[in-house]
């Protein structure tokens, strides 16, 4: 995992062994042998390197591209939960690992927002009216 993930992520950033080992204040042979399996970063190195590509450090080590339909490492704070189907009454169900990461439980009211180009988005109702009391006060006052 760690290595295919260093690998695929280097070749997205375009980024040659050379430049990484720069980044991260190692040899170019020291990415060489972690990319190849033979060696693994201490912590602190797997820490900025994880920065350097902008994902977590818990992706860098352990994302499994096959479990994600194939897609690479996502950037830190993204998602991909997984394939829901549209019922006939246009409802769907929120993936479990979802519904624990943002705190989604039943009876939760959440509001579906809309982007032609964008896709859609749920927020939680809550979260997105103390948003829009935000901005209503911030216009009343004049503040940006």
């Amino acid at each position: 995992m760690f290595k295919d993930n260093l690998i695929q992520l280097r070749k997205y950033k375009g980024l040659t062994q050379e430049a990484l080992a720069e980044i991260v204040g190692v040899t170019r042979q020291a990415v060489a042998k972690w990319e190849a399996g033979e060696t693994m970063p201490d912590l602190e190195k797997s820490r900025l390197l994880a920065e350097a590509f902008e994902v977590s450090l818990d992706d860098l080590a352990n994302y499994e591209p096959e479990t994600n339909w194939g897609m690479g490492v996502p950037p830190k704070g993204k998602h991909i939960f997984g394939v829901v189907t549209v019922g006939d009454k246009g409802q769907i169900v929120i993936p479990a690992k979802a519904r624990k990461l943002f705190s989604i439980n039943a009876g939760d009211q959440m509001v579906v927002l809309g982007d032609e180009s964008q896709g859609i988005a749920l927020l939680k109702s809550d979260s997105f009216l103390q948003m829009a009391d935000m901005i209503r006060e911030s216009i009343r006052t004049g503040n940006d």
